[in-house]
């Protein structure tokens, strides 16, 4: 298939298509799109920014096309899950873009944002639900949607999904649609247990792979650093200057780091917005939307933004902190180099982080370009196995000195309290004062009775 009217697609689609600039399929699509037209389940794997989207997309909107249309309120026909609410957003997004001149209906929902819109949108029509298992969950106890009708069911970035637990949430929608349905599975990376959860999913399905398993894009630049934990911040304020960078997505590892950098940027006057876990969907939306439109410089995130951050010719991402889940480096680094575009990633690492570059090269089968700075950078060594190992500086181990026995002084003496007994002074003026008619003793012996 060279061209998109080999398909046999509607003109509406065709018409979209054009819109979007596309003017042949990827190998994602070419491989894709006639198996899941012919009604196959799909098992899918391509590197991210090759079109995967599209290539499940543009087909289901073809067969919902063809089908007769119901008057009235239509259910819910197909199915597209993500795990991630920044993807959720792109894919819808790209749904109304390649629908925009077919009569299908489109609605996006996912948690932490206010569910009422989310209920309006599912009380009239739609015919393709792109959603999030939270508030799928939510809402279908509620009773604002029903998914008894579903024909195409999509996992998206499948492999996140089981990376973030989703795995009994997945089991739980299976059992909330149709059993005769059509199901595709796209990922970038693929793992034993994708394959493992492909036999509760999926029934005889095709097979496409496009690159090889967990692979990173040829026209990616990958330069990696070596230095101390300390001297991170300095050399990428360095690089982004003698680079003149104008627009970089950094990652790193937890929340509380995506705040640090972010402040240090600010410190530096560095226009930059910072997303992660705690931030309103709100604050991300808008985050996102003023780093794409070039308002701001930065974009540091944790991992929540590697999927579904869609942003066109982005030319840098950094791995401020290097991910421990060398999956998760597929996907970063995934966000720069799309659709045939060159791309450049960044890795800073430091001893500690080592052995999580060894994993990450392990699994892509390609070796990052180590780069050197003199002000920066620390020595690294490349064992037998042609792992990467930190230099420990010889120490000279000097035998410890004998302390000196400090003098013990003895403790002070205490002196010690007399005891005085304090006796009370007898007023002989006191019992006169008490009875006027008392007369006091007479000194001298007793007189003894006769």
């Amino acid at each position: 298939m060279t061209s998109f009217e080999e398909f046999g697609f509607s003109e509406g689609l065709l018409k979209s298509i054009e819109d979007k600039g596309y003017r042949e399929p990827s190998p994602i699509q070419r491989e894709s799109i006639p198996a899941i037209l012919s009604g196959k389940d799909i098992l899918a794997t391509a590197q991210t920014g090759t079109g995967k989207t599209a290539a499940f997309v543009l087909p289901i909107l073809q067969k919902l096309i063809e089908q007769e249309r119901p008057e009235g309120k239509r259910p819910i026909k197909a199915l597209i899950l993500t795990p991630t609410r920044e993807l959720a957003l792109q894919v819808g997004q790209s749904v109304n873009a390649y629908a925009a001149h077919v009569p299908i209906k489109q609605a996006t929902i996912f948690g932490g944002v206010n569910a009422k819109p989310q209920i309006k949108a599912l009380s009239r029509s739609v015919d393709i639900l792109v959603a999030t298992p939270g508030r799928l969950f939510d809402l279908s106890e509620q009773k604002a949607l029903s998914l008894s009708e579903v024909e195409f069911l999509v996992l998206d970035e499948a492999d996140r999904m089981l990376d973030m637990g989703f795995i009994q949430d997945i089991v739980r929608i299976l059992k909330m649609i149709p059993e005769k349905r059509q199901s595709l599975l796209f990922s970038a990376t693929f793992s034993p247990e994708i394959k493992e959860l492909t036999k509760d999913v999926l029934t005889s399905p095709v097979e496409v792979k496009v690159a090889s398993d967990n692979a990173v894009a040829e026209n990616l630049d990958q330069h990696l650093y070596f230095l101390k934990k300390s001297n991170k911040s300095q050399l990428l304020m360095y690089l982004m200057s003698s680079g003149n960078w104008e627009q970089v997505l950094i990652f790193t590892r937890t929340k509380y780091g995506a705040d640090h950098l972010y402040e240090k940027l600010q410190d530096n006057h560095i226009p930059a917005v910072v997303i992660h876990g705690k931030k309103t969907q709100v604050v991300r939306n808008k985050a996102l939307a003023q780093f794409k439109k070039k308002a701001v410089k930065v974009l540091v995130a944790t991992d929540v933004a590697a999927r579904g951050l869609d942003i066109k010719e982005l030319p840098h991402v950094v791995n401020f902190d290097v991910p421990n889940v060398p999956e998760d480096y597929v996907h970063r680094v995934g966000r720069t180099g799309r659709a045939g575009l060159s791309g450049h990633a960044v890795t800073l690492t430091c001893d500690e982080e080592v052995l999580f570059i060894n994993r990450i090269e392990r699994l892509t089968q390609s070796k990052m370009k180590v780069c050197y700075d003199k002000k920066f950078s620390i020595k690294i060594d490349i064992n037998e196995d042609g792992d990467y190992v930190t230099c420990e500086p010889e120490v000279e181990v000097k035998p410890p000195k004998p302390k000196k026995k400090k003098a013990v002084m003895p403790p002070p003496l205490k002196k010690k309290k007399s005891k005085v007994k304090k006796v009370k002074m007898q007023n002989p003026m006191e019992d006169l004062y008490k009875n006027p008619f008392h007369k006091p003793a007479k000194k001298g012996k007793s007189k003894g009775k006769k």
